[in-house]
């Protein structure tokens, strides 16, 4: 019987990541098992320890990192502590609809040659009532390739897909856990890590599945790592080196489209100019000018 190691890296509000164990606990599907990386820290208090030690429910485990180790730290360790054929990461304030760990369990089963299943999201803002961003309808309507079935996408094309719009939601995304332990995450690399991480898959000849069936809740809102990093422009001086980068390696392997694809990284210079009034208000003039050097640079 196939598991599905659900990691939780928490570092937030408690009443989120309350909602977000509660969706687990609230599976179809019983094969799960929840493991809470809390990364407060020193500054930690003992209340979502006693709250996870409450449920009584010996799938769920909590573990307090003794200090803190940052965002790409705690989801690497995430990976190095799966056990199971599956996992998922999600975030700490997101939600499983109660079909999520059956959909990707089915999923994997049809499909086990597949390293990445990316089902259908809901997106939701921080009262969690459903929202539609710019972000989101261009994914939806833009960059996310039509399938009308569960559909296995691999290679260049995928390369070039993803590079031109990340179109996935990382906190929703099943990964079959061997290739995932085998590639994990960059070390310094926080924003634009998960994107990072699918790419070295796909460059590594792994495959990606995408299954329509909604069955998962993303929350969006300002409070996220890249939103935060967004204004004074951290967010783009990241993303412009990662894509550099990635131009490199793509073309050195052969794909001329997806290096092509990289270089211009056209949605990530639309979100940078989309960002720049805001910037301007919030950000001061270190802010604007690394927006604009993103949006408009060679």
């Amino acid at each position: 019987m196939t598991t599905v190691d659900v990691m939780l890296p928490h570092y937030g509000r408690l009443d989120l990541v309350r909602a977000t164990i509660r969706s687990v606990l609230a599976q179809d599907d019983p094969n799960w098992r929840l493991t809470v990386l809390d990364d407060t820290g020193e500054s930690a208090d003992d209340a979502l320890a006693d709250w996870c030690a409450g449920l009584d429910d010996k799938r769920v485990h909590y573990q307090l990192n003794p200090r803190n180790l940052g965002i790409n730290r705690n989801f690497q360790q995430c990976v190095d502590r799966v056990e199971h054929e599956l996992a998922v990461i999600i975030g700490n304030d997101d939600l499983m609809l109660p079909g999520y760990i059956g959909t990707v369990r089915r999923a994997h089963a049809a499909h086990p040659e597949a390293a990445i299943i990316q089902p259908g999201v809901e997106v939701v803002g921080a009262d969690g009532a459903p929202a539609r961003s710019l972000v989101d309808l261009g994914k939806r309507w833009v960059y996310a390739p039509r399938v009308s079935g569960a559909t296995v996408l691999a290679g260049q094309e995928l390369a070039v897909s993803l590079l031109r719009g990340n179109w996935l939601y990382f906190p929703s995304i099943c990964w079959r856990s061997e290739p995932l332990r085998r590639t994990g995450f960059r070390e310094g690399v926080d924003v634009v890590q998960d994107l990072a991480l699918v790419l070295d898959l796909v460059l590594d000849g792994e495959s990606l599945l995408v299954e329509p069936t909604t069955c998962f809740r993303y929350r969006r809102h300002d409070a996220s790592v890249s939103s935060a990093h967004a204004a004074d422009g951290r967010r783009f001086a990241e993303e412009r080196t990662f894509f550099l980068e990635t131009a490199d390696r793509m073309a050195a392997r052969g794909w001329p489209r997806a290096a092509r694809a990289a270089r211009r990284h056209l949605s990530s210079r639309i979100n940078a100019l989309t960002r720049l009034p805001a910037a301007a208000r919030h950000g001061g003039l270190g802010g604007v000018r690394a927006l604009a050097r993103h949006a408009f640079g060679a």
